[in-house]
């Protein structure tokens, strides 16, 4: 099955900013929590369309994120239909190939996948807020670097978003509660980058 899908994904976790697991460093703490968005300007899956839609997953790293072990929840737009349902856990699951198969050796543990009301909004492109109902919340704003830019990191060795920099920004909160996994900080990791997957 052919299909590409891009847009914008963000991620929150438990770490401080920024995030050492993705240079495969130890979390600040002795775990990441993370809850991974991703929001859908363009997509097919076969005939399916999945232009607007968005997907999630939260994940619980026991250590290193390197080390695997991770087990991880997916949610799908409840908005979507059976088929576009089916095509958002192939393609954000990873059992559809691309990019996010990578991460299937990590992964020690699936809890679940499911539907959800999922929300997401931007503004200004510097800051985002993302929800997945009665599972997971954050709202990010892109860290200020020099001359009233932002910070970026690119070329990082566990990227979500290959291709494409992260921005550097602080999670005013990040909530988890679902699944057994559950977080509750303020003023943690946040990245944000455009992302593009096909098969």
């Amino acid at each position: 099955m052919t299909w590409s899908v891009e847009g914008t994904y963000i991620e929150a976790c438990n770490c401080e900013a920024a995030c050492p697991c993705i240079f495969l460093s130890p979390p600040t703490e002795d775990d990441c929590r993370v809850l991974v968005g991703w929001h859908i300007d363009k997509g097919r899956h076969g005939d399916a369309v999945l232009d607007g839609l968005n997907a999630a997953l939260i994940a619980f790293a026991p250590g290193n994120m390197k080390d695997g072990q991770w087990k991880v929840a997916l949610y799908l737009d409840s908005r979507g239909d059976d088929k576009q349902k089916a095509a958002l856990q192939g393609i954000f699951s990873g059992a559809d190939g691309g990019h996010l198969a990578n991460l299937g050796p990590l992964i020690g543990e699936v809890l679940g996948a499911r539907p959800a009301r999922i929300s997401f909004s931007e503004s200004g492109n510097r800051q985002f807020r993302f929800e997945v109902d009665g599972a997971a919340s954050t709202e990010m704003e892109a860290i200020q670097g020099q001359g009233g830019g932002t910070t970026e990191i690119k070329g990082h060795p566990l990227a979500i978003s290959p291709g494409y920099p992260v921005t550097v920004s602080r999670a005013s909160h990040l909530r988890i509660d679902d699944f057994g996994i559950k977080c509750e900080v303020g003023g943690r990791n946040g990245f944000f980058a455009p992302f593009a997957y096909q098969s």
